[in-house]
């Protein structure tokens, strides 16, 4: 066992021990690891200096462009002419629609409410937001991806394990099943440990009633888990030093994060 794991395990031994002479608490090691994970970095797979030059890294070579295009020439997206909605040819993914908003008395227009367009995901429920941990040398670390979305800020942002919605992981699109979305979709396998699972809403002021199935599950030791440059494992304690960068973390990430104990 290396320095820096045996230091985490007796950490949260002192902890513990701690905590018990204090009377303040007398908590178990799954909670004590929690808190001796955002006490410093653990990581053994590099530093945050090198995490923060991965992810630039990430950023500069992403082959992903992005251009605004008019509706009418948006493949496979076209407009209802009975409603004026966009949809896709799937019947999948989500509509562009438009809500009307009376007794508004609660918000900065006044009662008397306004009219916007939103995006309803079909069927509601989003999809998954899935964090895969793993142990390694029994310090808890956890899968994030350099992931490259059409809308992000700086296109590529630090995204959990998946993050699909339904139509996405029923290939609605006709392409492949999201990167280890099996740990998480249909089921959860038996052999993981769910640590979290929640219904997250999102933003209402543009998604109309949806909502996406949080998801945090430890892997088995032995579990083999094989990476493409976009992914890496990271600890607690480097994530959330990257929530005070511009815009590097997605809020996908910051929420699982915040659902893990502490």
């Amino acid at each position: 066992m290396t320095s820096r794991a045996l230091t985490f395990h007796q950490t949260v031994d002192h902890y513990r021990e701690v905590m018990r002479a204090s009377g303040l608490a007398d908590v178990d090691t799954s909670q004590a690891e929690a808190a001796v994970e955002s006490m410093r970095d653990w990581s053994g797979f590099g530093d945050l200096a090198e995490l923060r030059r991965w992810f630039l890294d990430q950023r500069a070579t992403n082959p992903m462009q992005v251009r605004k295009v008019p509706i009418s020439e948006c493949r496979d997206w076209y407009v209802d002419d009975a409603t004026g909605y966009v949809h896709h040819r799937s019947g999948e993914f989500f509509v562009v629609e438009a809500v009307e908003v009376a007794m508004s008395s609660t918000r900065e227009v006044g009662s008397g409410g306004w009219c916007q367009p939103i995006l309803s995901q079909v069927g509601d429920d989003g999809g998954i937001l899935g964090l895969a941990r793993k142990r390694f040398e029994g310090v808890p670390h956890y899968l994030v991806q350099a992931k490259a979305e059409p809308g992000n800020y700086g296109v590529v942002a630090l995204s959990p394990s998946v993050q699909a919605t339904f139509s996405n992981l029923k290939r609605a699109h006709g392409g492949q099943l999201p990167t280890f979305a099996w740990f998480f979709y249909p089921e959860v396998p038996e052999r993981c440990r769910e640590i979290v699972r929640a219904w997250l809403s999102e933003d209402g002021g543009r998604l109309y009633n949806k909502r996406n199935l949080g998801i945090v599950v430890e892997l088995p030791d032995d579990e083999p888990v094989e990476l493409t440059a976009d992914f890496r494992w990271v600890s607690k304690w480097q994530i959330r030093q990257l929530f005070a960068e511009d815009a590097w973390v997605n809020p996908h990430l910051f929420r699982l994060i915040s659902l893990l104990p502490s």
